[in-house]
């Protein structure tokens, strides 16, 4: 059964919320001043409108980007209960994670685009 219009409106509704609600907590929890508060969040639902139609065409032309993007929440998400659970990981092991993975996806998003025969590493072995 296809989704209905109402329940992948009610969808991005609760998105944007969370991820709104998160901005708010990371901006309170880096100031002190309602100001600055009030100006992150501004900004930042700026750029994801304005960002949000370009990025989601990429992502939709490009599955494996969509696949990386899922693979970094649970990344983050493992690491989130790892510390919950006071086992401290080093940023650094996550970050060069995550750059490794997105210089991969460069590599294949750029051999996509070359057109040709594929490369051979060695000639075939066949007995006469």
């Amino acid at each position: 059964m296809p989704p209905t219009f109402t329940s992948v409106i009610v969808q991005i509704l609760l998105l944007d919320i969370v991820f709104s609600l998160d901005s708010v907590i990371t901006a309170v929890g880096m100031v002190n001043q309602l100001s600055i508060m009030v100006s992150a969040v501004v900004i930042a639902v700026i750029f994801m409108m304005m960002f949000a139609g370009p990025i989601g065409r990429f992502v939709e032309r490009h599955p494996t980007v969509k696949m990386l993007a899922l693979s970094f929440l649970l990344l983050i998400g493992m690491t989130l209960i790892a510390e919950g659970f006071h086992q401290h990981i080093p940023r650094g092991y996550v970050y060069s994670a995550m750059a490794f993975s997105v210089f991969v996806e460069i590599l294949n998003l750029t051999a996509k685009k070359v057109k040709g025969p594929p490369v051979k590493l060695h000639e075939s072995y066949m007995e006469a």
